[in-house]
């Protein structure tokens, strides 16, 4: 799984590199004149769009010029005795690699103050066309039946399946005591008078 990380990134890194490299433009400085004392820089240098990346290329007599680096106070008195770089080779490519205005003359005395000067105003890199978010996963809702409470009754511990066919009996509580001042029954004290006068009734039979 690592090693597979591993050539994703590189992979990645890879096309991330060649996007670049194709978005990048290479601009011949003078275009079809060149590098040359009669050419019109500013002019030249207008209305293009410089970026982080992209390339300027110097075409001349080798040994005749040169292109000169320099910083924006050098390059306001044409001097090249502080030059960032330099180069006389004849054909000189130079990568903006960073943000910003930077500036180029030809070192030779008196070209500069001829006008073989170039000031580029360099803007960030282009931004890449961000690739699409992948679509978040759809998760299936859960099925209706799922959320459906159980409904099947609990087994009865003491049903008759489970007491081998015998029916529980029912004990029945006893009926609670009738009063026995109501309408329809005996005082207390007239039950006593009827076992009082039975008493008296058995009592005079037997004589």
């Amino acid at each position: 799984m690592a090693s597979g990380g591993a050539s994703l990134a590189l992979a990645a890194l890879l096309l991330v590199s060649c996007a670049s490299a194709a978005a990048a433009t290479k601009y011949t400085v003078g275009d079809t004149s060149g590098w040359t004392t009669s050419g019109d820089y500013a002019t030249w240098a207008s209305g293009k769009k410089f970026n982080v990346g992209d390339s300027l290329e110097f075409k001349y007599t080798g040994g005749a010029h040169t292109v000169d680096e320099v910083s924006a106070a050098d390059y306001a008195a044409c001097s090249s005795s502080n030059a960032i770089s330099t180069d006389s080779a004849g054909s000189t490519t130079v990568t903006l690699k960073t943000a910003g205005k930077h500036y180029f003359i030809c070192g030779v005395a008196g070209h500069c103050s001829s006008g073989m000067k170039l000031v580029v105003d360099v803007a960030t890199a282009k931004a890449a066309t961000p690739a699409p978010a992948p679509a978040p996963a759809l998760t299936p809702a859960p099925d209706a039946a799922d959320t459906t409470p159980d409904t099947t009754p609990a087994t009865n511990p003491k049903s008759p399946s489970s007491s081998g066919g015998k029916t529980p009996v029912t004990v029945l509580s006893p009926p609670g005591k009738k009063s026995t001042s109501g309408a329809t029954g005996l005082s207390a004290a007239a039950w006593a008078g009827l076992g009082l006068a039975g008493l008296v009734a058995v009592h005079l039979g037997a004589f």
